[in-house]
């Protein structure tokens, strides 16, 4: 009998990315960078607050960043794949100042300390493990504490601490929309489908109180979607097949300076309805895209773009 060694090669990636100030835009020379919860796996970024991590494994990672005189930073998720572009990651100045000393006399209460604020952030992975979500973050946050669904159950309406649907905010990276799923109807924020494509997201802040400044006239809730960057190395596409829909994604580059990143999405619920023999054909169309260009090293110029179109019309090839 002839025995033969079997070996098998993991397939690794590696991580590439780039460490800036978050308020002056200046790189990070010198800064730690590791995956998160393994600190002998990382890398220090040049002059240039550019870093590379060599043979990262593939799956959901956090980063985590440090550096003389600025916070400790925890990343978001990353989803370490083939087509994982460029991470940038910010940091904020950590200014040293001593404390002021205070001497009264012991009251007869104790004050606690204030609750903190009504803030969850939706990660990559809690989007694609999220049980019944369907890749739809109206869907992910109905479970959190004081948000509720709407009773028609194909809708995804979010009706936080009793507020009605249409007193919720939404943002995509700070600019404001005013509905994000198809079919929307008067007075309501919710529909059956999102416009937007989970592919895309990078992470999600849903606040369900203590609102920020910039995000004023919402009275139940604000969710600010931040999309991800597209690719300043190489040029990656994704197509997509789904129970309803077909769907085409792709991040890449235009020159040195200039990425980008889009999808395109179109139903076929009109023909499975058509099937069925059922009274009403929905249709819908949606797109987005982002278009980054650095103009000097503190300056960006961003072009965000989001469309649907939604269509219903009778079956009159069903008779009776």
């Amino acid at each position: 009998m002839l025995l033969l060694p079997l070996q098998l090669f993991a397939q690794y990636y590696t991580v590439r990315g780039r460490v800036v100030d978050k308020y002056s835009r200046q790189p990070v020379p010198y800064a730690n960078v590791s995956l998160y919860g393994q600190p002998g796996q990382g890398a220090s970024t040049d002059s240039l607050g550019v870093f590379r991590i060599e043979r990262v494994s593939p799956g959901i990672h956090q980063l985590s960043v440090s550096c003389i005189g600025y916070k400790n930073l925890l990343s978001p998720e990353y989803i370490v794949s083939a087509q994982l572009p460029p991470v940038e990651l910010e940091l904020e100045e950590d200014a040293s100042q001593l404390a002021e000393v205070t001497v009264q006399a012991a009251a007869p209460f104790r004050r606690i300390k204030e609750s903190p604020v009504s803030l969850q952030i939706i990660g990559l992975s809690e989007i694609e493990k999220s049980p019944g979500g369907n890749r739809d973050i109206s869907r992910i946050v109905r479970s959190y504490p004081g948000v509720s669904f709407s009773p028609i159950g194909y809708r995804n309406d979010l009706i936080v601490r009793g507020g009605s649907p249409s007193e919720n905010r939404f943002y995509m990276d700070g600019i404001e929309i005013p509905n994000i799923n198809h079919f929307a109807t008067q007075g309501a924020s919710g529909g059956p489908v999102s416009i937007l494509n989970a592919d895309l997201i990078r992470e999600v802040q849903f606040y369900t109180g203590a609102f920020p400044a910039d995000k004023g006239g919402a009275l139940s809730s604000v969710m600010d979607i931040r999309l991800r960057d597209g690719n300043p190395d190489d040029q990656t596409f994704k197509a997509t097949l789904g129970a309803s829909e077909v769907s085409l994604s792709g991040a890449g580059h235009f020159g040195e300076k200039t990425t980008y990143l889009f999808s395109v999405r179109q139903s076929y619920l009109q023909l499975l309805f058509k099937m069925l023999g059922l009274p009403f054909l929905p249709n819908y169309i949606d797109g987005q895209f982002k278009i980054k260009t650095r103009l000097t090293l503190t300056d960006e110029l961003i072009f965000l773009g989001l469309t649907g179109i939604d269509n219903m019309k009778l079956n009159t090839d069903e008779e009776g």
